[in-house]
């Protein structure tokens, strides 16, 4: 494989042969990748760091999302999840709601629940807390995979604690990781832009930061496709390289393809293949010190997907079960798959499918 890898362009000849010998790629390498038409050599490149990380295996979970609440006092311009309390489809669950849901959905062998929602000033932090406890008292064997860091943000400015309290509260109560969403682009200007109401980029870090401390492995993302430029997108990915530097505390990056239903915002298109593959693979490269690189079928379907396990990336999620915040943005994807696609979906890409938990530990290897 190593041979197979030509390139005419002499920046790019210098960046493969960094990525060969097993050096860092820096802030201007990632740059140059993102600018570069020459997807099959980023591609290729990505795959080998891939391989040298996690062979040619693949991993999922059979997972199942929940929406506590939909209710935000955020008015973020690309959200289409979100509602205000009196309009038509709001909705806060009770536990026994959300028990009936589980159990009308659920599906044998689910070992996790990924639990996001709105931000919804009109219940106490107790309320969110209580929601994790009475999962794991009903639910014992699932992982709590519970709110993002702008939710703990969020929480910390309803109840007065500080983060350290906030997550402290919440594991007690059953908590076990946090999932990533709420980063969006880690930068100042594009937060003005799109008018994310929640969370800047140091309370972000800073909540993930303190999760890691706590012991809480955490997942994180990249929202991509607006109006944020290159440099704003290697940013980022230096941010969460930097704190993983530090903490070690991440357990996977999500690359989000910005879906097109969000005229507010000014997405009227989706993103090209291209530059979906290219999002993938360059974090692959960027992020020397994740074990993981999602391909999140949700946002760029199943057959990209398949590619996306060629070009970096080594998790293509799990099964979901009604997925439902990016197709409330018009995304056109399945909302759930079956263990027995996802099986189908990674050994259509020459890859070796493997059943994981949520902390990536081995179930089933299906070779």
């Amino acid at each position: 494989m190593l041979a197979a890898i030509a390139t005419q362009d002499r920046r790019m000849a210098e960046i493969a042969d960094k990525v060969m010998s097993g050096k860092r790629l820096s802030f201007e390498d990632g740059v140059f990748l993102y600018k570069s038409d020459d997807i099959l050599t980023i591609g290729q490149l990505a795959d080998v760091v891939n391989q040298r990380m996690n062979g040619k295996k693949v991993y999922f979970i059979e997972n199942m999302s929940l929406y506590f609440t939909n209710v935000c006092e955020a008015h973020c311009s690309f959200c289409h999840f979100r509602r205000d309390p009196d309009e038509e489809g709001a909705y806060t669950l009770t536990p026994e709601q959300m028990f009936e849901y589980i159990d009308r959905h659920i599906h044998p062998g689910v070992r996790e629940f990924h639990i996001v929602g709105g931000h919804n000033p009109y219940v106490p932090f107790e309320y969110y807390v209580e929601c994790i406890r009475a999962l794991k008292r009903r639910y014992p064997n699932v992982t709590i995979k519970a709110y993002t860091a702008a939710e703990i943000d969020f929480f910390s400015r309803i109840s007065g604690l500080s983060y350290r309290e906030v997550l402290e509260r919440l594991i007690d109560a059953g908590l076990e990781t946090l999932t990533g969403g709420g980063a969006e682009i880690l930068s100042a200007e594009y937060r003005k832009k799109m008018r994310v109401e929640k969370a800047g980029v140091e309370q972000y870090l800073e909540v993930h930061r303190t999760a890691h401390k706590l012991g809480l492995k955490t997942h994180t993302t990249m929202l991509y496709g607006a109006v944020e430029s290159v440099e704003e997108r290697v940013q980022h990915l230096m941010y969460l390289r930097e704190l993983q530097d530090e903490t070690g505390g991440f357990l996977v990056f999500i690359p989000l393809s910005m879906q097109p239903a969000s005229p507010n915002a000014g997405i009227r298109r989706r993103n090209s293949a291209i530059e979906d593959l290219k999002a993938i693979a360059v974090s692959r490269l960027m992020l020397d010190n994740f074990p993981h690189i999602k391909a999140y079928f949700i946002n760029i379907g199943t057959q990209l997907t398949q590619v996306a396990l060629t070009m970096g990336a080594s998790d293509a999620h799990g099964t979901i079960v009604r997925e439902r915040v990016s197709h409330s943005a018009g995304a056109l994807t399945p909302a759930g798959l079956t263990r027995e696609d996802l099986i189908w979906l990674i050994k259509g890409a020459g890859r070796i499918p493997v059943e994981r938990d949520t902390f990536y530990n081995e179930i089933r290897v299906y070779d």
